[in-house]
């Protein structure tokens, strides 16, 4: 009887340890760790792990990484740890409730270590969508003296993509008009081939005179192009390619992602700022330079900026030689920097703090929140304006991410992504796989534990 009440003691205390221990701030913060790590040559992650947490590496076959000061296969606890990347290669870093039961298991890939030129440029974006976006709708008069929208009634919706009409694949609302003019007169329906989403559907519409302009229409508004002002955030100097903006290019109107058939980046020169104040984000009135000398093109539009390549080396003030990166296990809360422009051509740095970074395991936005802390940026800007996205944010002299959206109550602050997912849509370092079954397996064997041992 003895032997079972010290069993049932000592199962309540070990009960309490783990429930203890689920809700305690070192949980959150090693279950907030990314399955999948990528950290890059020379690199060093720190952890604080305190009882009843261990932490060891397993299956290091590589030789990849250390835990800085102990053997390879030695459990660790209690202690600040620093996971120290060797060489190139892959290893896992378990970590456990009382070196017994799994909490973490982080997969960790170590890259050879890039260099890159930061960015900070102002630049001007023209991005030729894949066939031509429907933004809206007018009422045609007919020869009847009544109103129709002809598309509309049939089924055509804002934000969808015309590829061709009657076989022919469409580029420009010019184009779009001519065509549906011509079905007309010839007595035949316009047959539309339509983008919605992942899909594709045809659509017959039957145009109709207009009385005003005596020509054949069906009641759209079309847009062929997107125009604006970004920044540049790096480009990598022996393959010339880039990365700029952090975050997907989508019309004005519908809001939809524009499907980049061809593009081009110019430079482009800051004129004013329109400031901004809570409620209403500001923005950089930029102005084209010499639109017929490209700076690069458009090859990529993605949810973590534009990409293509450089026609030519382009020169930062601030930073003459290329910096290394810093992937997201690097970055620490507090002091950093980003580089923009906010009058004329002139690239300058100004002093931002990261308040939080969430680790991801996928690519992700709003991986960073960031506070502008410059006295001068904000006495000129307000904070972060649109035009400032992709502006690069640099710590500890590695450039780690990009400024892609700001707070619209708060413009001092706003979201920044991980150079990480960038340089992976850039093709300079590979994609991961997903993670999805892998986290899900990996929280439910947590809760399960729990459970169990409760």
């Amino acid at each position: 009887m003895k032997i079972s009440n010290r069993r049932s003691i000592a199962g309540l205390i070990l009960a309490s340890i783990i429930i203890a221990f689920t809700i305690s701030p070192q949980f959150r913060y090693i279950y907030s760790l990314p399955l999948h790590m990528s950290v890059l040559e020379g690199e060093k992650a720190d952890f604080t792990v305190n009882f009843p947490l261990t932490v060891n590496i397993e299956d290091n076959r590589d030789r990849a990484i250390r835990l800085t000061g102990h053997r390879t296969s030695e459990s660790v606890i209690s202690r600040p740890v620093s996971l120290e990347s060797l060489n190139r290669g892959k290893a896992k870093v378990d970590f456990k409730l009382l070196g017994l039961i799994p909490v973490r298991s982080v997969e960790v890939d170590v890259l050879p270590s890039l260099r890159i030129v930061p960015g900070g440029h102002s630049i001007g974006v023209v991005l030729q969508s894949q066939g031509v976006i429907v933004v809206g709708f007018s009422p045609v008069l007919s020869n009847e003296d009544t109103y129709s929208t002809p598309a509309q009634e049939i089924g055509v919706s804002m934000g969808d993509v015309i590829l061709s009409i009657n076989g022919n694949p469409v580029q420009s609302d010019a184009q779009v008009a001519d065509l549906i003019d011509s079905s007309g007169k010839e007595k035949i329906p316009v047959d539309l081939l339509i983008k919605r989403g992942g899909s594709r559907l045809h659509i017959s519409v039957k145009p109709i005179m207009c009385k005003d302009t005596r020509r054949y229409r069906i009641g759209l508004f079309v847009r062929d192009s997107a125009a604006g002002v970004g920044t540049l955030t790096f480009y990598e100097p022996q393959t010339r390619s880039y990365g700029a903006l952090g975050h997907i290019i989508t019309d004005n109107d519908t809001n939809q992602p524009i499907d980049c058939e061809q593009g081009k980046i110019l430079l482009a020169t800051v004129s004013g700022i329109q400031h901004g104040k809570r409620g209403h984000p500001g923005e950089k009135i930029g102005v084209f330079i010499e639109e017929t000398q490209l700076l690069g093109d458009i090859r990529k539009n993605t949810p973590f900026g534009i990409y293509g390549s450089l026609n030519s080396i382009i020169g930062n003030n601030l930073y003459e030689e290329a910096l290394y990166v810093a992937s997201m296990s690097q970055i620490q809360l507090g002091a950093a920097e980003m580089l923009t422009v906010i009058d004329g051509q002139t690239i300058e740095k100004f002093h931002i703090e990261v308040q939080k970074v969430n680790y991801q395991d996928q690519p992700e936005g709003k991986g960073l929140v960031i506070k502008v802390t410059d006295e001068r940026l904000l006495e000129k800007t307000g904070g972060i304006v649109q035009g400032m996205s992709g502006s690069p944010i640099i710590q500890n002299g590695r450039i780690v991410g990009a400024v892609t959206h700001v707070f619209v109550h708060d413009p001092t602050r706003g979201y920044g992504c991980f150079i990480d997912w960038m340089l992976m849509e850039s093709g300079l370092v590979p994609k991961k796989e997903k993670q999805t079954a892998r986290r899900l397996f990996s929280y439910c064997q947590m809760k399960f534990a729990v459970y169990l041992t409760a």
